[in-house]
């Protein structure tokens, strides 16, 4: 019976230098991050008067939003009933309601959310990002509705109609809202922990 040496790997028949670990090569740097060019705020001759525009807007907004959605109608009080359930009172109008009537009450309930993706990023700098502003905009169209549901004859609460105009306001925020944020407020410099 023949006997075969066993062979080891020759990392293990190297014997041990500790002079091949002290001789390391240096790790190379890394290379530096490509510049990016910073956004800047419009000059503030220029951000004053479209700040004080859109504040004057969004007054002229509420009180139009008051009138359109706190004014009592007692010739509906029949029709009007609460809804809680998301897409209950959109299947009732695909279902039941015109053509006409349907992109009346749709679209209405979107164009009502507009003015907040615009105006909210322009007056208030913290809540430019489009969470914010549809949490603003579904804050508040959640107090008309509560107002109405309760306080308003011939008016009632409606979860559509909040999540319609939060639609609108996410509509008004990517298409106009963003652009306009960033042009009248600085960017926030980034922090380590972010």
């Amino acid at each position: 019976m023949a006997r075969t040496a066993l062979r080891l790997p020759t990392v293990l028949r190297t014997p041990w230098r500790r002079d091949r670990l002290e001789k390391t090569e240096p790790e190379p740097e890394p290379a530096p991050a490509p510049a990016v060019a910073e956004r800047r705020p419009l000059p503030l001759p220029i951000r004053l008067p479209i700040m004080l525009l859109a504040f004057v807007f969004m007054v002229a907004f509420a009180i139009a939003l008051a009138r359109v959605t706190l004014e009592p109608s007692p010739a509906s009080e029949a029709l009007t009933h609460s809804n809680m359930r998301p897409g209950n009172s959109l299947k009732a109008y695909f279902d039941y309601g015109t053509v006409r009537d349907t992109l009346k009450q749709i679209g209405g309930n979107v164009l009502l959310g507009v003015p907040f993706g615009v105006l909210v990023p322009v007056l208030a700098p913290r809540a430019r990002g489009v969470l914010q502003v549809l949490f603003l905009t579904g804050l508040v169209m959640l107090m008309v509705e509560l107002t109405q549901g309760a306080l308003i004859t011939g008016r009632a609460f409606d979860i559509d109609d909040v999540i319609l105009n939060t639609t609108g306001a996410l509509l008004g925020w990517l298409l106009l809202g963003r652009r306009m944020g960033r042009a009248v407020h600085a960017r926030r410099p980034k922090t380590v922990e972010e």
